[in-house]
Parts: C-alpha cells; structure tokens; sequence
C-alpha cells in the first residue's frame, strides 16, 4: 500500500512480511520471473529486475528463493504470458486507488477486481479519472538513526535528487524516475540504510478521511486487493493514520 504516508506504509510493509511472508514470497517470485523472462536474468542489464530485486531484499527474501524465480524464467520451462495492467478505481469516501496488476488471464482478473471493489462500495474509475491524480517518482526513507541530516542531504541532492524532506521520524528523498538509481546507488555505497527504495507514484493531493468506519472500510479494501494473486502494487491518496 502507497501513497498516504511514508511511515506508515514502513510500519505496514514490515506488519505484512511478518503475516504473510509466504504469500509476499510467492508474489515477488512471480515478479522475479516475469522480470527476467522480459528482459533476462542479469540485473545489471534488466532494470524491471533490479527493481524487483530492492523489494525482495527489503522482504528479507532468501536468496535460494530468488535464484530459483530467476532460473524459472531464463531455463526454458513454462511459457506463461503475463500481461501488466494497471486499474484505475474509487474506494469508500472516494478515495483515489491505482491498481497494478500483472495477470495470465485478464478477464478474469477484471472480474475479481471488479468483485472485490463492489462488495467494499468502490467502482472502476473512468480512463485517466485517477491516474491525473499521482505522479511518478523515486522515492527514499531514510531513519535518523541511519545517517546525519547535513551528510545525506549533500549526497542525495548531489547524486541528482529533486527533493529532500526532513520531519521526526526521518528523511525522505525524491527523485525523478530516471534518476532514482543513480541516487539510491550513491547512498548505498556509503552504507547507509533505506526503509523504502522505489519508483512509486505520489498522490499530488490527499484526502481525508471523513470517519473511522470509512478507515476501516478502505483498510479491509486495500488488505483485500493485496491477497490478491495478481496484485503487485496499490497506490492511495487516502490521507490513513500512522497508527
């Protein structure tokens, strides 16, 4: 989940590693071989793969599970087509949701999708209805406790970053999309430890949240759309507590 709060979207991801390790595994193998069925299994040649590689190391993915979704894809075997997609949708209270979805059989998938919207009170939006609403950009969380303000700020702003945010819990660094691994590889050559290193896309503006029972409903939306098989990424602008 992405989009409404840097630091909670931290405390989430690490919250569902914990609950459904399996389940995360078993999607980011799947991304793993697409990636390299796309475009090889060198990393260094294959930037959808380098990708995917920053959040599988950030799931603690054990390396045997990652040669093995490499190998599937680059050692003959099956010949799946995946096809990327990506929904545009309004949750409980109108919130914004971008929906990304790399699926073998697109209508059926629609159909799920659609399922699990209209039973949380949501609708597919119309074409770029919602898309207008985000922008794409690299983004890095950095913690206090991982490097001094002043050091991360010259390195990140020197290696190209647009932006650098500081508040309480830590740093927060943008870039544009082209630019984001030239930044990221700059900071991880100083050891500096990320909490969050991906091309993402930004709500350019929130929305409140009218109401607890309207929190709970895009929560259990959002938890929903994640179980899914064939849902890689959901982007909000609901603006959700930290909480």
């Amino acid at each position: 989940m992405a989009g409404h709060s840097k630091w909670a979207k931290v405390k989430h991801f690490k919250g569902a590693i914990d609950a459904k390790r399996g389940k995360i595994f078993a999607k980011l193998g799947k991304e793993i071989t697409i990636a390299a069925k796309l475009g090889g299994g060198d990393p260094s040649m294959n930037p959808r793969l380098r990708m995917v590689l920053l959040r599988s190391r950030a799931a603690s993915m054990p390396n045997e599970n990652i040669e093995r979704a490499i190998k599937k894809a680059t050692g003959g075997g099956e010949s799946i087509q995946y096809d990327d997609l990506t929904y545009e949708a309004y949750g409980p209270g109108g919130v914004a949701l971008l929906i990304e979805i790399s699926t073998d059989n697109k209508n059926r998938t629609a159909a799920e999708i659609r399922s699990l919207l209209t039973k949380s009170g949501g609708s597919i939006a119309t074409a770029g209805a919602v898309t207008r609403l985000f922008h794409r950009k690299g983004q890095i969380v950095v913690s206090r406790e991982s490097a001094p303000e002043d050091v991360l700020m010259e390195l990140a702003l020197e290696a190209g970053a647009e932006d650098f945010k500081s508040d309480d819990h830590g740093f927060e660094i943008l870039t544009d999309p082209a630019r984001f691994e030239a930044v990221h590889r700059q900071i991880e050559a100083r050891q500096i430890h990320c909490e969050v290193a991906e091309v993402t896309a930004l709500a350019t503006l929130t929305v409140p949240v009218p109401d607890a029972s309207t929190h709970a409903s895009i929560t259990r939306l959002i938890e929903a759309l994640e179980d899914h098989d064939d849902v890689k990424e959901i982007y909000s602008n609901a603006e959700l507590a930290e909480g």
